[in-house]
Formats: C-alpha cells, structure tokens, sequence
C-alpha cells in the first residue's frame, strides 16, 4: 500500500501561520509614519513601542514550550494563535487605551497591548519545533524545519505590499483589525485538522507513520502530551553547547527584528521615500532569504549524509551565515547610494537566515522529549532581541545616526561566528540520529 504523505500537509499549515506571524509582526512599521503624527512620538519612542513586542515575546516562548510539552502543541497553537489575533486587533486602539485608562499615556497603552501580542506570538517557533519532532522523520528535520522558517522571509516579504494597499485604500487601525481576522481564520480550520501525534490523526496510514518514526517506537501519549525524559529545565544551562547555540540565534533575531522595525522609517528619514515607494523597497531584503532560508537545512543534511559528523555539518553553516551576514552590515556605512545599501540589507539577511533552521534542529537532535522546553528556553534568550533591536536601534539612530546602528548588528553576527564554533554534538545521542 502507497504511505500517505499527511505530514506535509501539516507542515503547510504550519508555515502557513508562521506567515501570518510575521505580517502580523511587520504591519506596524509601515503605519508608523501616521502613528508617530498621531500621538507626537519621538523616534527613540517609536524604538521601544516595537521593542515591546519583546517583553511579552520572550516569556510567551519560555511558558509556551513547557506548555507544548505537557498538553501538547494542538492546544498552544490553538489558544495562542488566537490570543494574538485579537492583540493585534487590540492594536488599532492601544494608544486611545493607553489615554483612557493609564494616566493619559499612549506609551503605556501601546506597551500593554504590544507585550500581550508578543506573549501571544511567543510559542510560535518552539511550538513549530515541538510539531516537528512529533511529525517529522529525523532524516527530514533539517530540511522540513527550513520549510517552515521560510514563513519568516516570506511573511516578512509579503508585508509590504499587503500594508501599502489596505493602508492606501484604508487606515491603520483598519489594517490591524483585518490581520487579526486572518489568524482567527486559521485557527478555525487548523482545530479541525491536527493532532499532537501522526498516531492519533486517520488519515496517516500505518506507512507513513513507519516512514515517520523510521522504525523507533511510537511516542508514548498522555492527555494529548508527550513523554517527557526525566530532568529539569535549568539542565539547559549544564551544557554550553546550547548557550552558544543561542548566540547564534540572538545574532540572527537581530537582524530580522531591526529589519522588520526599521527599514520603512530608514527609508523615508534617509532617501525620502514615500508610503507608495514601500510596497517593494521595503520587499528587497525579504526576497533571498525565501532560498536561502530552505538551503541552508538542506546544505547541513547533505554534509551530514557524507560526512557522519553533526558538528561539520551544522557548524560548518551557522559559521559561514553569520560571518557573511556581518560582513555585509559592517560595509553598508561604505555605500553611498540606496541602491548599495539596499542590497547589502538583502545579502546580509539571506545569509542570516541561511542558518535560522539550524538552532531548532540542533535542539531536536539533543533531546527530542524536551524540546517544547529547551527550545522555550533558548527561545526566551535569544529572542530578547525582539526588545534589543528596535530599541537600541532607535537609541544609537537618535544619538550616532543609522551607520551605527549597522555596524552593532554586524559586530553582533561575528560574535555569533566565534560561538557557532563551540557548539557540540554528544557523540552518542549524534550516532542515534544517523543511525535512524
């Protein structure tokens, strides 16, 4: 009997929420012109209100990927994703909020309403994590992981032009409100499809699910939840592979949150582009990332396929994207024109996101049974970036100018390089892996 193929179906779903995720993220930064005139912000202030999305963000992820481990991702994904679609609704009304009930600030509005969408969105990624090593063959994580980061690029690309038109044929707040919509929408129908195992769900035949677990045991299920081994979270801190691991991880976080909450406004401060010129400027670092997003997953299993060695293969790919991607930010100070710095943005972010799958694949890989929870931890540090960039961007933009803020985020990446080096494999768990 030909295996069913249902797993691939449910890693459409995912990536298709992942983009969603992230127009929900971006939207903002191309309604900031009219925000800003709206209630008087400054651009340091404008800095922080994107930065804190991060503060909710953060323990969204800490909180969301034990909880992926006990309950099981159906119901995170479920609960959260609508959480968030109705925080971003709130949006539209946040600084009115923030007036009517918190001593007449619109900061403080904005801020409530931010980290509740931040918390909301928090469980995303170790939930997609968590979803994998439950569907996902270990032979198939890397490259089925860079399939569904490419929600990343390309939610990030399709922001612009989506933004630009409904603000153009509508406002801000109207935007907001019809992004909320869309999650709901998903929600809906993904409660209808999914389980927390490929056991539970009848349409996964009994090939796949051998193809699935390539032979090794079904997971045991509880409640919806699976097993997890024994340990405690803070076992996260005993191995420094995963703290270098997260180094890794904030670099490139930067980078994806700077450009997100940046470039419109970069844009229009520097070369006076207009709102209409943005639905495909503000597209041009998005557009590589969508390839080099998947290659990268695909790169690291074929050196591991040849060579057997964990460490080669995924190493050998977070070094080589973070130094290009640092390589390409620290030069942008050097280019003149728009047109150069447009595509040093776009280089440098495809070489960032070229090793986004790694450090999810490198938990599952670890220890699969804590995932939900080592990834919520790695989540919760390397995502402070969620905070960092935009805030510290617009502080460095408000005191030394938008070079410098370049230069940081390059000087972050190499960092990451020299970290990304450390990073090890325990040679039994990594002989496990190829043997399956």
């Amino acid at each position: 009997m030909k295996p069913t193929r249902y797993r691939y179906f449910i890693t459409f779903m995912v990536l298709l929420i992942m983009i969603i995720n992230y127009i929900d993220r971006g939207a903002l930064a191309y309604a900031q012109r009219d925000i800003i005139k709206e209630f008087g912000f400054t651009a340091a202030q404008w800095g922080s209100i994107q930065g804190y999305f991060g503060y909710g963000y953060i323990f969204g992820g800490l909180f969301g990927g034990a909880l992926a481990d006990r309950k099981g991702p159906r119901f995170v994904w479920i609960a959260f994703v609508m959480l968030w679609s109705i925080s971003v609704a709130l949006t539209a009304f946040a600084g009115n909020i923030g007036i009517a009930f918190f001593g007449g600030s619109a900061m403080a509005g904005f801020f409530v309403v931010r980290a509740l969408f931040g918390f909301a969105e928090g469980p995303s990624f170790v939930c997609m994590s968590r979803t994998l090593a439950n569907w996902v063959a270990p032979q198939e994580r890397a490259f089925t992981s860079s399939i569904t980061l490419i929600g990343t690029p390309l939610g990030a690309l399709i922001t612009a032009p989506i933004a630009v038109f409904l603000l153009s044929v509508t406002d801000w707040r109207m935007l907001l409100l019809i992004l909320g919509g869309l999650g709901i929408v998903w929600t809906i129908i993904f409660s209808r499809i999914f389980t927390n195992l490929p056991e539970e769900h009848p349409k996964v035949s009994k090939e796949e699910l051998a193809e699935i677990r390539g032979g090794a045991t079904a997971l045991k299920v509880e409640d919806g939840a699976v097993e997890v081994s024994d340990g405690h979270w803070y076992d996260f801190f005993k191995n420094p592979s995963y703290l270098y691991n997260t180094v890794g991880f904030f670099g490139i976080s930067y980078i994806i949150f700077m450009l997100l909450t940046w470039t419109p406004k970069y844009l229009q401060d520097v070369y006076n582009m207009s709102l209409s010129s943005l639905w495909y400027l503000g597209m041009v670092p998005w557009i590589g990332p969508i390839f080099t997003t998947p290659l990268g997953g695909k790169i690291a299993d074929m050196i591991y396929v040849r060579t057997g060695n964990l460490r080669i293969a995924r190493n050998s790919v977070a070094m080589t994207s973070l130094f290009l991607s640092g390589l390409c930010f620290l030069l942008i100070p050097q280019m003149g024109t728009m047109t150069g710095v447009l595509i040093l943005m776009a280089l440098g972010n495809s070489a960032a996101l070229m090793s986004n799958s790694i450090y999810w694949s490198n938990l599952i890989d670890i220890d699969p049974s804590r995932t939900g929870t080592f990834g919520g931890i790695m989540h919760f540090l390397g995502q402070t970036a969620a905070m960092i960039a935009p805030t510290v961007t617009g502080m460095i933009v408000s005191s030394y100018g938008y070079n410098a803020a370049f230069m940081a985020a390059g000087t972050i990446c190499l960092l990451g390089v020299i970290c990304a080096f450390f990073v090890k494999f325990d040679k039994a768990q990594a002989k496990a892996v190829q043997a399956k």
